[in-house]
C-alpha cells in the first residue's frame, strides 16, 4: 500500500524549504508526496529575496485536482501567507474530509523575511488551528499566535502549549530550539499530559528549512497511521539528522540534508 501526503505550502526556489524540503522528506519516509503551491519564492541561501503569491483560483484548483483524484493520507501545511489562502485551505479541508492536518504556522523566513500577512494571523487562529491534527511551532510563532513576549524557558513553553491547545488542535508539537540553553527539547501536549523530546544541541549556522522539514515528518508519519508519540519521535530523529548532517551550499545559511536519516538507517 502506498501512503499519500499532500504538502499546501509555499516553492523555496533554493530547495532547501517549502514544498521542495516537504517532497523530498515525503520521499525519504516512503510516502508518495504531492503539493498545492501557494506562493513563488525567489530565495536562496542569502535570503528571501521575492514573495509572489498564487491566486486563490489557482490554489483551489491544485488541492481539488489532488484530492478529487489522488486522494491523501495527510496533509501538511506551511507558508500560507494570507487570510483568504488560510480561509481557503481550511474549507478545503473539511471539504474533503482530511484526517491527519499538521499545520505548521510559517511566519518568519531564517532571513527575517515576513512570509505571513499581519491579518493572516487572526485567520490561522479561528479557521485552522480548531481543525488541526497537530501544530508545530517554534517558539517565536507560539508567541506572535498567543501575542505574549519572548519564551525563555522549558517551564514557559509548557504554559505555552496548554494555551495553544486551548486553541482547537488535537495535539500541539512546541519546538524549543530557539532557546539558548542547554538540550534542544520540544515539548508535546496532548490535552492531558506533556512529553519531552530532548537532544544535544547542534553547533551548525546550516539549518535552513528545519521546521518545514519537521513538520512534513511528522505528517509522512502520520500518513502511515503512527500514533502521534512515534512520528514525533521518528520525526525529531530525521531532523536531527539532517541538521548533524547539513550542507555548507551556497554563501549564506544552508539546507539540512534530507538524505542524511535513510543513510544512516541503512548503515
Amino acid at each position: 500500500m502506498m501512503f499519500k501526503a499532500l504538502t499546501i505550502a509555499g516553492s523555496d526556489s533554493g530547495g532547501g524549504a517549502g514544498i521542495q524540503a516537504d517532497l523530498k522528506t515525503f520521499q525519504e519516509l516512503g510516502v508518495f508526496g504531492t503539493s498545492a503551491i501557494t506562493a513563488l519564492t525567489a530565495q536562496n541561501t542569502l535570503g528571501v529575496h521575492g514573495v509572489y503569491p498564487q491566486s486563490l483560483e489557482a490554489i483551489e484548483a491544485q488541492i481539488d485536482a489532488v484530492l478529487s483524484d489522488i486522494g491523501t493520507d495527510a496533509v501538511k501545511t506551511g507558508m500560507l501567507f494570507s487570510a483568504d489562502i488560510i480561509t481557503l485551505v481550511a474549507k478545503k479541508m473539511k471539504q474533503y474530509d482530511v484526517k491527519n492536518i499538521v499545520v505548521d504556522p510559517v511566519m518568519i523566513a531564517k532571513g527575517g523575511a515576513s512570509l505571513l500577512q499581519e491579518e493572516a494571523v487572526e485567520a490561522l487562529i479561528s479557521d485552522l488551528l480548531p481543525i488541526a491534527t497537530a501544530i508545530t511551532p517554534n517558539l517565536p510563532e507560539a508567541a506572535k499566535i498567543l501575542g505574549v513576549s519572548e519564551i525563555s524557558s522549558v517551564e514557559e513553553m509548557e504554559q505555552v502549549a496548554k494555551q495553544l491547545h486551548e486553541l482547537g488542535p488535537q495535539y500541539v508539537v512546541l519546538k524549543g530550539g530557539h532557546l539558548n540553553e542547554g538540550d534542544a527539547t520540544d515539548v508535546v501536549f496532548d490535552g492531558i499530559e506533556i512529553t519531552y523530546y530532548k537532544h544535544a544541541r547542534i553547533e551548525t549556522k546550516h539549518t535552513h528549512g528545519t521546521g518545514c522539514t519537521f513538520a512534513a515528518a511528522l505528517a509522512a508519519e502520520l500518513a502511515k497511521g503512527k500514533e502521534i508519540q512515534q512520528a514525533v519521535a521518528t520525526a525529531k530523529e530525521f531532523i536531527t539528522e539532517a541538521i548533524t548532517h547539513s550542507l555548507a551550499i551556497g554563501t549564506g545559511i544552508g539546507p539540512t540534508n534530507h538524505a542524511a536519516y535513510k543513510q544512516k538507517n541503512k548503515g
